[in-house]
């Protein structure tokens, strides 16, 4: 009896394991991060965003941009420039400074493909002139608003919510 539980647990390990083996990359470009700083923090960022990126990060730390708002920008190159992340926020707290709305964009893209489905002709020869550039990009769009809940000098509550378009 012992030994058919003990075969029984094995079994629901080895199982249970072989599903975390699998990973879907749908979206993956949405989990490379925004903002040089918070790449550089090892995405630590998450806890002390207090600029336009917290619409990406936290969106409940918007609610640290003051008066004018915040504009953010970032481009990073993958795989020997092949592959291109672009990155553009902007936060403008309302008036009062109680309420930031933050919209960010995000872009991931492979530019310059070279298509040459059409490079040989029917009759066998080839033609240069057939090769055709293409692009592969993959968008989204995060609109966030923040607000205070409760400010005072040692305690403050702030609350925030995304939304993404993809």
């Amino acid at each position: 009896m012992k030994l058919k539980t003990a075969a029984l647990i094995l079994l629901g390990f080895l199982s249970h394991s072989s599903f975390a083996q699998f990973r879907k990359y749908s979206n993956e470009f949405l989990n490379i991060g925004a903002g040089a700083r918070g790449l550089a923090m090892g995405s630590a960022q998450v806890a002390t965003v207090q600029d336009g990126t917290a619409g990406y990060w936290n969106p409940a730390g918007l609610t640290g941009v003051k008066d004018h708002g915040n504009v953010n920008a970032m481009h990073a190159e993958y795989f020997a420039g092949i592959g291109k992340y672009d990155y553009l926020s902007v936060a403008i707290p309302t008036s009062g400074n109680k309420r930031t709305i933050g919209l960010s964009a995000l872009r991931f893209a492979v530019d310059d493909i070279m298509n040459t489905l059409f490079l040989v002709e029917p009759d066998g020869s080839v033609n240069y002139n057939n090769i055709q550039a293409f692009s592969s990009a993959d968008y989204a769009f995060i609109f966030s608003l923040a607000q205070k809940l409760k400010e005072s000098s040692n305690k403050n509550i702030d609350f925030g919510r995304p939304g993404v378009l993809d």
